[in-house]
């Protein structure tokens, strides 16, 4: 079975399943609040206010949870590393990695603001090796020092070839969720979630020191479409 037909098993979704419950509570005291207001606030300008501001509050949290379909358009990804998130290019540079590792890899690390998709994709394809939780600060999520002292996941998938490659969520000042689909042992694939940030972060993805980097600092990209580096 190809690539493409295995992700024939993989469920779409337009509103990404962790804002489900959030948007349906939202909508239904939005809902209340609004109502009440109506029958009791005899200002029809503050009623009318009112309820502008919520539908704009709440398509924002829409927008936010927004799951767009897409799948990667080539079928041979065996060395590409693809974008895990939508937002800029923040970070391109050769660093120490403490938490795995333990010695020195390429590190591109990807901003997502408050409107970009904040669904995070696998940039690979190969089997997980380990998945780990790390607790921390929640400092602004592009200062260097966010990687390794803020609150953050890690996940390390090795690839057909055996090269491991190590994809970390990094929460920030507004981020307190990080959600992990990731588990030991389970094949992945590029157009699969592999989790989710709540209210903007960064997604860092380190790899081997000779894997060619294919963009640039502040270039923006897009989850699961945009090739960021290609293994040797």
């Amino acid at each position: 079975m190809g690539r493409i037909e295995k992700l024939k098993k993989i469920k779409k979704m337009r509103i990404h399943r962790e804002g489900t419950s959030i948007l349906v509570v939202s909508l239904i005291v939005l809902i209340l609040l609004n109502s009440l207001c109506w029958w009791l606030v005899p200002c029809d300008i503050f009623n009318m206010l009112l309820s502008g501001t919520s539908l704009f509050i709440y398509l924002m949290m829409v927008n936010f949870f927004r799951s767009p379909k897409r799948t990667f358009p080539l079928d041979n990804v065996e060395k590409l590393v693809v974008a895990p998130a939508d937002g800029k290019v923040v970070v391109i540079e050769d660093v120490f990695e403490p938490d795995y590792f333990k010695d020195k890899r390429k590190q591109i690390s990807i901003f997502m603001s408050p409107l970009n998709v904040h669904a995070n994709w696998y940039p690979v394809e190969g089997v997980v090796k380990e998945v780990g939780h790390h607790k921390g600060k929640f400092m602004k999520a592009w200062l260097p020092k966010a990687s390794t002292e803020n609150e953050r996941s890690m996940v390390v998938i090795e690839t057909p070839d055996g090269t491991p490659v190590l994809v970390r969520q990094v929460a920030g000042a507004m981020a307190r969720r990080i959600v992990t689909y990731a588990e030991v042992g389970e094949e992945c694939f590029i157009d699969q979630h592999m989790g989710f940030i709540k209210f903007g972060s960064r997604v860092d993805v380190y790899l081997p020191l000779d894997a060619e980097v294919c963009v640039e600092l502040e270039q923006k990209t897009v989850g699961d479409e945009t090739i960021i580096a290609k293994l040797k």
